[in-house]
């Protein structure tokens, strides 16, 4: 299928051939009839990306605050692949749409497949053929609405959203700044609520348009005709609301609102202006400054947007989805009038034509519509269901063993940052590798890994890859509750297996995992435990050398806060965030102590995640792993201490190490860069592969560490050391 894309380091405007995307659970998939451009915050983003690399740092201040925090964390050559990684790919543009539903996924029994939707979303209402729309995304289209109407659903919504956060009541009077298409949309409805409405914007054009659509007058900001309409229809005191709905840089439309309102009047963001208040102004009014996030409540809360949860309506009256609702039935009922605003509709083939020439400015429009071609179905993606299965002990088949100048050849289930930026590049350049095939459930994910990396196919269905009898080895890098899933089914599919942690979240997983080993009699398996494979490290641990006495291992790990909104949050789904990136910790441990644990006891801080646990190994060992989230940001993630035989191991951060004995060894220079291993770890699994040696790490290893990482939680519910299945 056909998606415009934008790449954000060149600017590039393409539409460009992608994978269909799957029909996932709680949503639909939509072939699209009608997709609406948003002039205003659309070309906000077509405009960024042709700035210099300096323009688009001004551009977001909050980007590059991110930035200089990886900086301190991971190092400047890690930072930098990120973040090239991300401004070097195909981005995907659009978030209203009308289409028709040509799938539907389990948990959907709302919509049938035919049904008229609109559907919202910078994720899921993309200039595209066909996207997936999660359930309260999108809305049925009343009988008889126009589906080139129903594609302003989601920036009517944005616009309605601002009117309620506004609580404007009959026979008031309303000031909107800025009449570009979210400021038309305002107009009318303030207008339908009985609200007398003055509109301001310099072109002349949309002003008229505004008068045409309801508004009592209309004129330029700098007009003395604006204020004293205003005076007029106020009687002197000023409007009861301020919309802005304007967007640039200057700090006119605040000031105006100030001496525009009225004492204790509102003035409500919905644009994306300047905001310097002009603090006598506001604070002699006491004016009620308020913001209006986009479609409305639910908005950003994955758990409403992505899992389905609603709000009760006893509590929340108006959601994301509900004001979709709402706003189609206006335009059903002639109560708003989208027609006159509309300036352009263009055929989807022609769309990279038409966003040039609406930044060019030939092409001057308040609202442009693509039009779809009509088209016949498509595959679906699979229905994946995790099994409760009993750990069985494997029964392991011999492994094949390849020519010595056959390519490995390899295909990656998943496509996230992590995949782009700490895998991908180490195998994308080594040779007898061969990138075959990546699959992901977002088709423009897929087909920006297959242009930077040189796989030969992409993909959203998972099956046919499995099914591939020339696929040697299967990568899972996609979000944690996947993992043990689609190892089993890789397993089982007899490939070769790398996992990223966590190899489970929880008993029932790993036992599922373990049954398929047995099975399929396939026990290729590797779980992505880099660290002990980082040459710094493993360089310490030769230069300690051989240990008699029993250990006492101390790790620090400075975890730090997670940004809002982070999947890592996702608790419910995803596990905690130490049952996703604790085994690392535990594994280096092992692997330190050459022994798997026996026994764990977790204890955590109120109220916080942060978390002290001790592992117990067979000769007395002790490893305690500090998992601390309130630490400073600056200070190194981690740090580690191995005591023994009265010497010590000293390992900072992967940048330095030390050996303190009878002798003293440190690490001759800071390295480049923090290699925590990844490179030498797919180095070892692809010679696997590839000779059918034995794997990088013992299974019983990978299933020990993944069990002793979910007994932290076992652990802290029981208040009591936790005593590990096999222990001796």
């Amino acid at each position: 299928m056909k998606q415009v894309v934008q790449n954000y380091k060149s600017g590039e405007l393409a539409l460009l051939d992608v994978p269909v995307p799957g029909c996932k659970p709680g949503g639909v998939l939509v072939r699209s009839a009608y997709s609406l451009i948003s002039t205003g915050t659309e070309l906000m983003k077509v405009s960024e990306a042709g700035m210099s690399m300096v323009g688009k740092a001004r551009s977001r201040p909050d980007q590059v605050a991110k930035v200089m925090q990886s900086v301190a964390t991971n190092g400047v050559p890690a930072t930098y692949r990120k973040v090239m990684g991300k401004l070097d790919s195909y981005t995907p543009l659009g978030y209203s749409l009308c289409g028709v539903v040509e799938e539907v996924g389990a948990g959907v029994d709302d919509v049938k497949a035919g049904d008229l939707v609109a559907c919202a979303g910078n994720e899921h209402a993309l200039h595209a053929e066909l996207n997936w729309v999660p359930k309260n995304l999108y809305a049925p289209v009343p009988d008889g609405l126009a589906p080139r109407h129903a594609a302003f659903g989601t920036v009517g919504s944005i616009a309605l959203q601002g009117v309620r956060q506004g609580e404007s009541r009959l026979g008031e009077v309303a000031l909107v700044i800025g009449l570009g298409l979210i400021g038309q949309l305002v107009v009318q409805l303030l207008t339908a609520s009985g609200v007398r409405v003055v509109g301001v914007d310099p072109d002349p054009v949309r002003c008229e348009l505004a008068e045409r659509l309801g508004a009592a007058a209309c004129g330029d900001p700098a007009s003395a005709a604006v204020e004293a309409t205003v005076a007029e229809l106020t009687g002197g005191h000023g409007v009861d609301q301020v919309y802005l709905a304007a967007g640039g840089g200057s700090n006119e439309p605040v000031e105006l609102a100030a001496r525009l309102c009225r004492d204790r009047g509102r003035v409500v963001d919905i644009g994306k202006c300047r905001l310097d208040l002009p603090w006598n102004a506001y604070y002699e009014k006491e004016l009620d400054v308020r913001f209006s996030r986009s479609y409305g409540p639910g908005r950003y809360d994955p758990e409403y947007e992505l899992e389905g949860r609603d709000y009760p309506i006893g509590y929340v009256r108006w959601t994301e989805r509900r004001n979709l609702a709402c706003f189609l039935d206006l335009l059903a009922r002639g109560s708003v009038d989208v027609e006159p605003l509309v300036s352009h509709i263009a055929d989807f083939d022609d769309a990279v034509e038409t966003y040039r020439s609406l930044k060019d400015g030939e092409l001057k429009a308040v609202a442009v519509l693509f039009r779809y071609p009509e088209q016949a179905g498509h595959a679906a993606a699979p229905v994946v269901a995790v099994p409760a299965v009993a750990v069985p002990t494997a029964s392991r088949k011999p492994s094949p063993v390849r020519a010595a100048r056959t390519p490995v050849r390899l295909a990656f289930v998943g496509a996230g940052n992590y995949a782009t930026s700490m895998l991908l590049p180490h195998l994308a350049r080594r040779d007898g590798v061969e990138l075959a095939t990546v699959v992901t459930t977002t088709a423009l994910s897929a087909a920006n890994a297959q242009r930077k990396f040189g796989f030969a196919g992409a993909t959203t269905d998972l099956d046919a890859v499995l099914g591939d009898k020339s696929v040697d080895a299967v990568f899972v890098v996609t979000r944690h509750s996947s993992h043990a899933e689609l190892t089993r089914r890789a397993l089982l599919a007899g490939k070769s297996v790398f996992v990223e942690k966590p190899l489970a979240l929880t008993e029932d997983e790993l036992a599922g995992v373990l049954a398929a080993v047995e099975e399929s009699g396939n026990d290729r398996l590797q779980v992505g435990f880099n660290r002990r494979f980082a040459p710094l490290l493993q360089e310490a641990k030769k230069q300690f050398g051989a240990r008699t006495g029993p250990a006492s291992l101390r790790y620090l790990v400075n975890a730090g806060r997670l940004q809002h909104g982070s999947w890592y949050l996702r608790q419910g789904t995803e596990g905690s965030r130490f049952a996703g990136e604790g085994g690392h910790f535990i594994d280096t441990a092992s692997w330190l102590l050459e022994a798997d644990p026996v026994s764990v006891y977790a204890v955590a801080a109120s109220g916080n995640e942060d978390l002290q646990v001790v592992l117990r190994y067979p000769d007395g060992s002790t490893a305690t792993i500090s998992y601390v989230t309130t630490g400073a940001p600056g200070f190194p993630k981690e740090t580690l201490d191995v005591l023994a035989d009265g010497k010590v191991l000293r390992l900072d951060d992967f940048v330095r190490a030390s050996v303190h004995g009878p002798g003293k060894w440190v690490s001759s220079r800071l390295p480049k860069a923090r290699d925590k291993g990844q490179s030498a770890q797919l180095a070892a699994f692809v010679k696997a592969v590839r000779t059918g040696g034995p794997m990088p790490v013992p299974l019983e290893s990978l299933a020990a560490t993944t069990a002793a990482t979910l007994a932290v939680r076992a652990g802290l519910a029981g208040g009591a050391p936790v005593t590990l299945a096999g222990a001796r």
